[in-house]
């Protein structure tokens, strides 16, 4: 008896030693700023996610319909939140992926459409402003925005690379294409693929690494290796990017190993060969026992024998669930390391689910309606419809978010890098587009509201599915847009002209998108407010053209004007240009014009001018800022000028913007130069006249 308990005694002791009760060593990683994870998954859908639709499904028992399990992301939206009306910005990865990783809309993002390998611009990005936050970066998995596209297979100095664009490591896939292929060294249904370790090609010791395990096997060693034996780190952002469930849905060589966290579950054991130790067996082999032997009421005949599912969503199911397996891994990971309590992480999806299938003609087609993958919507991956735009959304982070926290308040994905700047304690840059959804998270503050904008271009139809309302079935997509206000949606297809009308519709009350409110009695004004809204957030960009980039914004009807401009001054310490909308300024007044001289104070101040532009005629404007130090400039929510990131005091930065003649609100934000001299010039030109000082008289507040 007593060397039963000396053996328990013992394993108490190491249990506490190794485990996240040893509370010293908990306060000791949870100090400083949180971690940082972002799980984005490859064409999952809003209604793959057991907790917002496979489970009611189950619960339902219709033995026609089919479901799936998504256990531990279930057990992660019950111990944080769910988030209920997230979108992606564009319902295709690249153009979705470049919004996400930039913090801007697709009305002010460089990668738009189907702009696959396109370089994502030499500006501020998720992993360069948190390394400047004193974060270590990191991503893993599909990347697909390293410029230079697929033309030159033999190109490797690619301007975009991770390594170029704030990440300190990378591990995965460069060109977009690579990940249609889930076995880089076998290429079992689309050829071999290189998968780069940095700047080194190691597809070659990767056999039997299906990539979903590599991604994730690669992440928890580099976790793993930013705390220390001290339990001393700095704070982590890790980016992991799944090409898994897309298109080609292998399956892993066997079950997910057991255990999780830092002694179980996948594991990098660094042997060419053997790299990971889920690299043996057999190749594309292992389904999850759950729909290897399921069957179900293909004829709804309940007299009728059921029959096996189909191989093809054994597969999609199978790889959904070894996502859902990875995830639960890394959170038993954070634990075991003791810094579960200072991390946050987030799941979601790049656009809705696919029905693409790189399996060869013995399979059937990949159908997103046998579990009917797009939830409670219409739409899939390139539609604009909910279900190609709305994504299955969880984030954990224990003591800072409530359990069983539901935010429905619509958001986007272009939110997130504010939330994570607000985390790290840092101002986000004034050229991005998204809000801090902290307040959402926690309970704690007042939200702003997101704004939620949607443009894409695209050939092809939306398909003819029976779940889908008669008017989206077929429907021809072609250039399409998306806004929302509170809950409504405006959304049109096939759009010739800025005239257009959007289909309107409530969305809480509506998700399907079948009761059109468009020619309801009193939503004429909320129409031309959608129509206004679409110009004003976006600007033109010459390698997507929209049958609307030519039409001049809707002058505003405002009251009670007056001559000048109005100033608020910020004498903090800025690193970029900063969206000043929630801080309080330390001096504010009115001026004729702008003269930054005449407000200056010690350096490092932010200076923002604000108030209504009166454009004397319709018509194509540029603008003009030359500063010494930095500025942006936005007319209504339209980024028209960005003299920030390597912007050279001085030289001058233009932008166009189309104007109905009235008033504009504007916001000049500068960040100035140490230094006596504070100049700047604010010029504009009408037409193809030479510009020139705006004149005091244009300016009101």
């Amino acid at each position: 008896m007593k060397i039963i308990q000396k053996i328990l005694f013992l394993v108490a002791v190491l249990f506490f030693a190794y485990g996240c009760n040893n509370e010293i060593k908990r306060s000791k990683r949870s100090a400083g700023k949180p971690n940082i994870i972002f799980v984005l998954v490859d064409d999952m859908g809003y209604g793959d996610l057991g907790v917002l639709f496979q489970n009611q499904r189950a619960k339902k028992g219709d033995r026609s319909e089919l479901w799936a399990f998504t256990p531990n992301l279930d057990n992660m939206a019950a111990s944080g939140a769910l988030l209920t009306n997230q979108y992606c910005p564009a319902p295709v990865c690249a153009p979705s992926r470049a919004s996400f990783l930039s913090g801007r809309s697709q009305g002010h993002s460089t990668v738009r459409d189907n702009q696959f390998d396109k370089a994502l611009d030499d500006n501020y990005t998720i992993a360069s402003v948190l390394k400047s936050a004193g974060y270590t970066t990191a991503a893993f998995g599909k990347w697909g925005l390293q410029g230079g596209g697929e033309k030159d297979p033999d190109k490797t100095d690619w301007p975009a690379h991770p390594l170029n664009r704030g990440f300190d490591h990378f591990l995965g896939y460069m060109r977009h294409r690579d990940g249609h292929e889930h076995y880089p060294k076998e290429g079992v249904y689309r050829g071999k693929k290189e998968v780069w370790l940095n700047r080194t090609n190691i597809a070659d010791g990767l056999d039997k690494c299906y990539t979903a395990d590599l991604w994730t096997a690669g992440a928890k060693k580099w976790i793993s290796e930013q705390v220390n034996a001290k339990g001393e780190s700095k704070p982590f952002f890790v980016f992991l990017a799944f090409d898994t469930p897309h298109a080609v849905m292998e399956l892993a060589t066997q079950p997910y190993p057991k255990g999780g966290g830092l002694k179980g579950g996948l594991q990098w054991l660094d042997k060419p060969g053997h790299m990971i130790n889920t690299a043996s067996g057999e190749v594309d082999s292992w389904t999850y026992p759950d729909y290897a032997n399921a069957t179900y009421d293909d004829d709804k005949d309940p007299a009728t024998p059921e029959v096996a599912w189909p191989k093809v969503y054994q597969r999609y199911a199978s790889a959904v669930r070894r996502v859902d397996d990875a995830v639960g891994d890394i959170m038993q990971l954070l634990k075991d390391l003791c810094i579960d309590d200072n991390t946050m992480i987030v799941f979601s999806s790049d656009n809705g689910p696919s029905n693409e299938s790189y399996l060869p003609k013995s399979y059937k087609p990949n159908n997103p309606s046998f579990f009917r993958s797009f939830g409670p919507f219409d739409g899939i991956k390139r539609d604009c419809l909910e279900g190609g735009v709305r994504m299955p959304v969880v984030v954990y982070w224990p003591g800072h978010i409530k359990k069983g926290t539901v935010v429905d308040a619509p958001s986007i994905s272009y939110d997130w890098l504010p939330t994570f700047l607000e985390m790290a304690n840092m101002p986000k840059p004034a050229i991005m587009d998204g809000v801090s959804l902290i307040p959402s998270l926690t309970g704690k503050g007042r939200q702003q509201k997101s704004s939620i904008y949607v443009e894409y271009k695209v050939g092809g139809r939306t398909p003819n599915y029976d779940d889908f309302a008669p008017q989206h079935r077929g429907r021809k997509r072609n250039q399409m847009q998306v806004i929302r206000y509170g809950n409504y949606v405006g959304v049109r297809y096939d759009i010739k002209s800025a005239e257009d009308d959007f289909e309107i519709y409530d969305i809480l009350k509506d998700p399907q998108q079948l009761n059109d409110l468009a020619s309801k009695e009193g939503m004429e004004e909320l129409q031309e407010k959608m129509k206004a809204g679409v110009l004003q957030v976006r600007v033109p960009n010459k390698s997507a053209p929209r049958p609307y980039d030519n039409t001049p914004i809707p002058a505003e009807s405002v009251d009670n004007l007056k001559s000048g401009l109005s100033y608020g001054i910020y004498t903090e310490d800025f690193p970029w240009v900063p969206d000043v909308s929630t801080f309080v300024s330390d001096r504010v007044g009115v001026i004729a014009k702008p003269d930054l001289n005449i407000l200056a104070c010690k350096g490092g101040n932010v200076v923002l001018l604000n108030g209504y532009l009166n454009a004397p005629e319709d018509g194509g404007y540029t603008f003009a800022v030359t500063i010494d130090g930095k500025a942006t400039l936005r007319i209504h929510k339209a980024l028209v000028v960005d003299a920030d990131f390597g912007y050279q005091p001085m030289s001058q930065q233009t932008g166009k913007i189309y104007l109905k003649a009235g008033m504009h609100p504007f916001r000049l934000t500068c960040l100035l130069n140490d230094g006596e001299k504070k100049d700047l010039k604010f010029m504009w030109a009408k037409g193809d006249s030479p510009l020139e000082e705006i004149p005091s008289t244009s300016f009101y507040h």
